[in-house]
């Protein structure tokens, strides 16, 4: 079967959670199928790789252009029924590139990663297609929870405008993926016609992460995550703003560590605080943190940090959202708290509580080994796809 991949993330380097996950399903379609991949990059020079290079037939590129509010475009799609992102961040040169593709050699399947991605569906609609990771929560958690009548018509416009235009766009799609059972429930209510959908999580290469042998820093939590993302931010503003004071009150010798791109965001305190920004190597350091932190309270999808974290066997304290999408219960996989007061409770327990984090661990790793392990979902997959097509391996 012959693969065309479009991917909104260039997945090297594999530094995002969207970016493993276009790596992990690049590396399983590319045993048995050829993929081509086309995707967008920051930078487009210097991109071949070795890794590439061996899982794709060929890879091109597309510059990427971030979207901007305030643009000329953006503003006019005020006007339009599309979401304005999608009319801002239109590049014709992609519409080409996918066009000149097509041309050359007959594809079985066009594999269309993320809503950017599917967004030029024109441009391959006679070509069996897979929507891959739909995702809906953020979007309507947004329009249901906003505060102000200004938010509220705001998130609500967006979120109006985002299901008309997807009421259009899947009716050129054989089947679309998603990554949670909340994200799949949605589907299948706001979009009966979709007929085809695949729960598909967001898992982890389990045999990447064992033999760690790191001494552990009983006074040390880490955070992993960009703040370019801002549902990071906005994690680790609240738990820096509002738990962390409780933690240091009994604990203050306790330090946090924040990995990843500070974006210039500043936190309302920088005590007993360490962000070393990219690091090369973070399961190294996860591996030797007392408790990995996922209180997120925004954003979508799963958390590979949680996941991450379990494989390593570091126990990890998440909010409600951090942990959603998950099959994952409190007080047997992982602690789980919305309160400032009752987080920082639930991190002193794993600090002082030996057995506690022993059976944390141990039940954590047994449930990414039967769950969340690419080498236990990439087969459902892989006969998903080829199902949309009329051939066989």
């Amino acid at each position: 079967m012959k693969v065309l991949f479009l991917s909104r993330w260039f997945p090297i380097p594999a530094n995002n959670g969207s970016k493993l996950r276009v790596l992990n399903l690049l590396k399983g379609l590319a045993r048995k199928h050829e993929v081509t991949l086309l995707s967008f990059a920051d930078q487009v020079a210097n991109l071949s790789t070795p890794e590439l290079s061996n899982l794709c037939a060929e890879v091109y590129t597309v510059p990427w252009r971030e979207f901007d509010p305030g643009s000329a475009s953006a503003r006019m799609g005020f006007l339009s029924t599309k979401p304005r992102s999608i009319i801002d961040t239109f590049s014709l040169d992609m519409a080409r590139e996918i066009t000149r593709t097509l041309s050359r050699k007959k594809y079985d399947l066009v594999i269309a990663s993320q809503l950017p991605m599917a967004a030029y569906y024109p441009y391959f609609k006679n070509v069996p297609a897979l929507f891959e990771e739909l995702e809906l929560g953020l979007v309507v958690d947004d329009s249901q929870h906003a505060s102000g009548w200004i938010q509220k018509i705001r998130h609500g416009l967006t979120w109006f405008k985002l299901k008309n235009y997807l009421s259009r766009l899947l009716d050129h799609f054989d089947a679309v993926t998603v990554v949670s059972e909340k994200e799949r429930d949605l589907v299948q209510r706001l979009f009966p016609s979709v007929s085809k959908v695949l729960l598909s999580p967001n898992c982890i290469n389990l045999a990447d992460y064992q033999g760690l042998q790191e001494e552990v820093s009983r006074t040390r939590l880490v955070f992993t995550g960009s703040f370019r993302y801002h549902a990071n931010y906005e994690a680790m503003h609240w738990f820096v703003g509002q738990v962390f004071p409780h933690v240091l009150a009994q604990c203050p010798d306790v330090e946090l560590v924040i990995t990843g791109d500070r974006a210039g965001l500043l936190l309302p305190s920088e005590k007993n605080i360490s962000l070393p920004g990219y690091v090369e190597d973070v399961a190294v350091l996860i591996a030797g943190s007392a408790v990995a932190l996922a209180p997120l309270l925004s954003g979508g999808g799963t958390r590979l940090k949680i996941l991450e974290a379990m494989a390593i066997g570091t126990p990890v304290v998440a909010t409600s959202k951090g942990a959603e999408g998950l099959d994952v219960r409190s007080g047997e996989h992982l602690l789980i708290a919305d309160d400032p007061a009752e987080f920082a409770r639930c991190i002193l327990r794993l600090l002082d509580d030996e057995a506690l984090r022993c059976s944390l661990i141990t039940q954590a790793g047994e449930l990414v080994r039967e769950k969340y392990d690419w080498k236990v979902t990439l087969p459902d997959y892989l006969r998903f796809a080829e199902s949309l097509t009329n051939k066989t391996i």
